[in-house]
């Protein structure tokens, strides 16, 4: 084995002022003597075997020197393109070379010293201008992975200018710094193979260790796996199941609900800093890139995936605005989707990944059980599909006929998709989960939709881990706007306060919370359908002769929380036989009760309250006569629960889930204004004359105005009905296999 390394200047490749007396010592460590042969070849096993960590970043990000500590601590030739490719290859500076032959033949000409180059189990630090010239990028890709040193745009223009650099290459006359800077970070975006975000103040030391860790994360893809909620440990399947295969399944085979396997992954506040002045895509990206292993989904497919899902389907260019609404209570307002639903949050996004994850040569029905929200959020994400990805995935709903107020009704059927359609049930929304729930363990059934028409069923509700995953975003961005608006500081606590029915969202909090967000309580609000507010008051989950009763905030009208099998799993520290004991209880005998130490692990994570219908109705009024603001009956569920649960000591942040028109019955009846208009149009336009906020939700109306005057199927409650719904949609979808 041979190390190779050229010179540097040093003050161009330091990262922070601190780090000098380490910075020294590591880079007397890897000297050694110059090569200028072309091509760079090490017989030393490395992580990625003969391929090479080729390190990416704008000039002053620190790749020279963190590549030489990297390469040091593996062992392995550190390449600089700068001295050790072009210098050798022009015999002369870059500089020099630069103001030769000007910005645009220089990148021509560096683009064909690196194709000229070739290298195997090297530590290669990139130039800042590389990633501009396509068939060079290319070319070095092939031969490894490429690591992005994602530095601050501010952190490069202070060190820059600290080494007097005033201008870089393709940085024309009257073209700021800053803009440049911007201009390349969309070619870092696109070559990169992984991430390693540097915080402000980042060592080299840390930055390197962060490069070694990123490389060794890309390597193990078996480690991030999943497994079922009720998955006993030893004897269980040896089988890995990542993040592909969860996405598409959807349900565990064993009746449980998949989860990572081991912990999330954290950020320190040095890292969530950076994402304080981001936009809620890219925080998206940066969080989401953490969770998903590149070789379930690319950086580069990821990042199609998060832009294209919240772009301009958003009334809100912020996505998930936070606003003030009075005292310590913030609004997080998750409606700005295009079914004015938090549900778009997530469900912009999963049918993306969904499409992505399917295996070839199949169809796939997506079954949805919704209680108002989830289904015209699922019809309006997979309707996004284009292609071969939408002839061959169909989507059939079912909600109560009785359950959803007449606006959720009619965004649902209006759906006019020929493989998406919407079904009413005479019965409840836990009669529709139920139902899809036995779908998925019967054998014999998915055998026989497999073999006669070659389709297979998944669900997009949050029991899909692609559901509840993208909801972890918003709660870490509603903090770091709370940040940004120098509400708090970084370290300083809120609390959330959701309205809980299917305990999705309040499990995204509580993940939110792993990943380093400093979520005191995750407080759950139920309406007078308290059976979450029991449990968590009591820790006994009780069904036997508790009927649901419908309410003004329908989209928690549920009494078996679904993902509070994840939240038991989670407090019990990933106890499958215990889960599988206590929902095997439920579903045999209607009621569990779980060990008194973990009721006590459950309250140290968890509040819970409830409201009543009267209570929630005078909230809505009361904020209207003290703000203007008009929440919509779930928001108010959840202000009235924080009132009385939140002591005020530090900011609670409400969760919004719907936009108030969608429930304009009950807000004109808490408003108290009579002479109620028939159409919903009207109704809206009505409401918003008393609004001050928040505006009028343009698709929602959009919608509406273009509703036809077809009707929609109606079931009645058997199961054996809803099977036969779902072999007629399948016909209806896809070609019979013969």
């Amino acid at each position: 084995m041979f190390r190779a390394c050229g010179n540097t200047t040093f003050h161009e490749r330091s990262l922070s002022p601190d780090s000098s007396m380490g910075l020294l010592n590591a880079l007397r460590a890897a000297r050694c003597p110059l090569s200028t042969s072309k091509s760079w070849l090490c017989t030393k096993a490395s992580l990625l075997g003969d391929k090479n960590i080729l390190l990416m970043g704008p000039p002053g990000a620190g790749k020279t020197t963190v590549g030489r500590i990297v390469a040091h601590r593996l062992g392995l030739p550190a390449v600089d393109v700068d001295d050790d490719v072009l210098e050798t290859a022009w015999k002369m500076p870059v500089a020099a070379k630069l103001m030769e032959v000007g910005g645009e033949r220089f990148l021509e000409e560096e683009g064909q010293a690196l194709c000229n180059f070739s290298s195997s189990g090297c530590v290669v630090s990139l130039t800042g201008s590389n990633p501009l010239h396509e068939a060079a990028m290319q070319h070095v890709k092939e031969s490894g992975l490429v690591v992005y040193l994602d530095v601050d745009g501010e952190d490069i223009i202070r060190r820059l200018a600290r080494m007097k650099v005033n201008r870089i290459v393709g940085q024309e006359a009257g073209v700021s710094m800053r803009d440049i800077l911007r201009y390349r970070k969309r070619f870092y975006e696109k070559w990169l193979d992984v991430r390693v975000l540097c915080g402000t103040g980042d060592t080299v030391e840390e930055v390197a260790e962060k490069v070694v860790k990123a490389v060794e994360r890309y390597q193990s893809h078996a480690a991030e796996t999943y497994v079922s909620t009720r998955s006993e440990g030893v004897g269980s399947s040896n089988q890995k199941t990542y993040f592909s295969d969860v996405v598409v399944e959807g349900l565990a085979t064993d009746g449980g609900l998949y989860v990572p396997k081991n912990s999330f992954p954290h950020l320190d506040a040095r890292e969530w800093l950076r994402l304080v002045d981001m936009s809620y895509p890219e925080r998206a990206l940066v969080l989401l890139e953490k969770c998903v292993h590149p070789l379930d989904v690319s950086a580069l497919d990821l990042r199609t995936m998060i832009f294209k899902a919240y772009g301009s389907n958003f009334s809100s260019e912020a996505v998930a605005p936070v606003k003030h609404l009075i005292h310590n209570q913030y609004v997080l307002e998750l409606f700005h989707g295009p079914t004015a639903s938090f549900k778009d949050l997530a469900l912009q996004l999963m049918p993306q990944l969904f499409a992505h994850c399917l295996p070839p040569m199949c169809n796939y029905l997506v079954l949805v059980a919704t209680s108002g929200d989830t289904g015209s959020a699922v019809l309006s994400g997979f309707s996004r599909l284009g292609g071969a990805d939408g002839h061959r995935t169909g989507v059939l709903v079912f909600f109560p006929e009785e359950g959803v107020s007449e606006i959720q009704k009619l965004q649902m059927t209006s759906c006019g998709e020929s493989n998406a359609r919407a079904v009413s049930v005479l019965s409840d929304f836990d009669f529709c989960q139920r139902s899809i729930k036995r779908m998925f363990g019967e054998s014999g059934l998915a055998g026989y939709l497999a073999v006669e028409y070659g389709t297979v069923l998944s669900t997009a509700n949050s029991i899909n881990w692609a559901r509840l995953l993208p909801q972890v975003v918003y709660h870490s961005s509603a903090y770091l706007d709370l940040c940004r608006d120098g509400v708090i500081k970084f370290g300083e606590p809120v609390d959330v306060c959701i309205p809980t029915g299917n305990f999705g969202n309040a499990m995204s909090a509580v993940y939110a919370k792993q990943m380093g967000i400093p979520i005191r309580k995750v407080i759950c609000a139920s309406n007078h359908n308290r059976v979450v507010a029991d449990f968590i008051t009591t820790g006994e989950y009780d069904l036997r002769a508790r009927p649901l009763m419908l309410s003004h905030s329908p989209a928690i009208d549920i009494l078996k929380s679904s993902n509070l099998e994840r939240f038991v799993h989670h407090v019990s520290g990933g106890d499958g036989h215990l889960v599988k004991e206590l929902f095997t209880h439920l579903d045999t005998q209607q009621h569990f009760r779980v060990p008194e130490h973990l009721l006590g692990r459950i309250r140290e994570e968890v509040l819970a309250g409830w409201c009543s219908e009267d209570d929630c109705l005078a909230a809505i009024q009361s904020v209207h006569a003290q703000t203007g603001y008009v929440m919509d009956t779930h928001t108010a569920v959840a202000k009235v629960v924080a009132d009385r649960l939140q002591d005020g000591s530090c900011p609670v942040v409400l969760c919004s889930t719907a936009h108030y028109g969608k429930f304009a019955p009950a807000v004109f009846k808490a408003l108290q204004i009579q002479n109620i208009p028939e159409d919903p149009v009207e109704q809206l336009k009505k409401l918003e004359a008393k609004a001050s906020g928040p505006e009028t939700h343009r698709d929602m109306m959009k919608c509406l105005e273009e509703r036809g005057s077809k009707g929609h199927r109606v079931c009645q409650a058997e199961y054996s009905v809803l099977v036969e719904e779902v072999e007629s949609m399948i016909q209806g979808s896809f070609l019979k296999v013969l």
